[in-house]
């Protein structure tokens, strides 16, 4: 293929536009499995814990990555879990089974906990509280909305204050529980059954505070066979009383097959596509004027497939489970995920990269040891910081690859966020792995310029990664010779990266 044949190419007008980026789509998520919470943020006695069992190593680090809404406490665990276990004098609390993880869980991190946490994790972190619908139902969910948000007066608000938070919580966002499809989730539910339990514990739960935003569970994987029926015939019960439907999905490589997992956010792109139309078709059916909007709170690079290279043995405490050490390859496929939800900035509210630390994460930790970067903290750290704003239409005219999986696919992947201020990043991953890919984008009534930076995360070896031992491996580093002249900008795009081109 010639170099012209072989050159990318979009345009960027303001006057075409996705949406504006909710900053609660660079949000994670923290569940109690295995070592996410203990000795992953809390871990008293580490060289680094401040007065709180907090570690400053972690929380400097989740301050760099830019996270905003943070899932708690799950995930497949709150479907066991009792809420009441969690508060209180730490000494009091019970020891309990996680039938979920086959763990021990301690309950010397609960909420309290959870909450000083964010008030240390940064200013945009923000609670997204998960209900226990698996085994539990109405009352104890309307009871910790009560313990957590009244200011006081009554026996659940007067017990926060006498555990020591005198002020609420002021939790604003909740999950109505989680995967309640799942065959694995404790206590699962046909559509019918959690599309009722659902709609009677939102209404429950706006009888005491109106303004709640609340999130009920979509399907748990595309592939599942109940996907879209699911979604149907929950929101015929729920539409009106409910804000968010929630999305699941990991991706991993399989068998080899790089050019397919390389091109895992076409299957994303489809999945946000067919929840939107299938809210759309309830609402259209409701006769509603209301837009259900969407929360992907949990997604990631996730090897499901591969054996847990630790010992493990059952009702350990933290145990280390799903830990995935993320390479180059990896982060480059991370980071299509993240371009994936910008480019539907418009139906997308919340997104939370599962999980924070440890667990499938982009930071990792050692028990009394170092954390470190993993290579998919970078594009995360970077969209966070620099995508911001409204985001503009992106249709690329790129040449295309075979795929086993998804058929012929565009080597560019792509989008560009304008921030207040008028300047725009452009974020652009090249899936060729063998050959760089020159970009050309011109750009129409922006008053852009001159090219600020251009970023690439990328590697002669595919394999890189970030470890205790090499904790800097792999890194962004600058690449030179981008150019903006007469409103076109050229790049080159080095061989499977991920680029951030800033413009101002």
């Amino acid at each position: 293929m010639s170099l012209p044949e072989r050159t990318a190419r979009f345009t960027l007008d303001p006057d075409f536009t996705v949406g504006p980026v909710d900053p609660r789509l660079f949000g994670s998520f923290v569940e109690h499995l295995g070592r996410c919470v203990y000795t992953g943020i809390h871990e008293p006695g580490h060289p680094a814990a401040d007065e709180d069992g907090l570690r400053t190593d972690v929380l400097e680090l989740v301050r760099e990555l830019g996270v905003t809404a943070i899932r708690y406490p799950g995930g497949n665990f709150v479907s066991g879990y009792r809420w009441e276990d969690g508060v209180g004098p730490v000494e009091e609390r019970p020891r309990r089974l996680d039938v979920a993880w086959r763990s021990t869980e301690t309950n010397r991190f609960g909420l309290s906990e959870f909450m000083t946490f964010l008030r240390k994790a940064g200013p945009e972190a923000e609670p997204m509280m998960a209900l226990n619908l698996g085994t539990r139902g109405i009352t104890e969910a309307m009871d910790l909305v009560e313990y957590a948000n009244h200011p006081g007066g009554t026996e659940l608000s007067d017990r926060r204050v006498a555990h020591g938070d005198k002020d609420p919580f002021g939790i604003r966002l909740w999950c109505l529980g989680n995967e309640m499809d799942g065959t694995w989730q404790t206590g699962q539910k046909t559509a019918e059954e959690y599309g009722r339990l659902a709609a009677q514990t939102a209404r429950a739960l706006r009888s005491i505070d109106p303004d709640l935003e609340l999130v009920a569970c979509g399907s748990s994987a595309r592939g599942l066979p109940t996907f879209a029926a699911w979604e149907a015939t929950v929101l015929a019960e729920t539409y009106e009383v409910v804000d968010h439907v929630s999305l699941h999905a990991y991706y991993e490589e399989v068998d080899g097959d790089r050019d397919s997992f390389l091109a895992s956010a076409v299957e994303m792109e489809a999945f946000i596509e067919e929840v939107v139309a299938t809210c759309d078709h309830v609402g259209a059916r409701l006769k509603s004027a209301k837009k259900l909007t969407l929360s992907f709170d949990e997604w990631n690079v996730w090897y499901q497939r591969r054996p847990n290279p630790h010992p493990v043995e059952d009702w350990q405490e933290a145990p280390r489970l799903l830990e995935d050490v993320y390479t180059v390859t990896d982060a480059v496929v991370f980071g299509t995920l993240v371009i994936t939800l910008l480019r539907h900035a418009d139906r997308i509210a919340v997104a939370c990269l599962a999980q924070l630390v440890n667990v499938i994460a982009p930071i990792m930790t050692e028990p009394g040891g170092p954390a470190w970067r993993q290579t998919t903290f970078f594009p995360f750290a970077q969209a966070s910081r620099h995508g911001r704003g409204t985001v503009l239409d992106v249709r690329v005219d790129a040449p295309a690859y075979p795929t086993a999986q998804y058929g012929e696919v565009p080597l560019l992947h792509a989008t560009a966020v304008r921030a207040e201020d008028g300047t725009v990043t452009v974020f652009a991953v090249n899936r060729d792995r063998e050959a760089s890919l020159p970009l050309e984008v011109t750009l129409r009534g922006l008053g852009l310029d001159r090219v600020v930076e251009h970023s690439a995360l990328a590697d002669a070896d595919p394999e890189a990664r970030n470890t205790r031992d090499e904790p800097d491996r792999v890194l962004p580093h600058a690449v030179d010779g981008s150019t903006l002249d007469d409103g076109l900008l050229r790049a080159v795009l080095e061989p499977m990266s991920w680029n951030v081109i800033r413009l101002a």
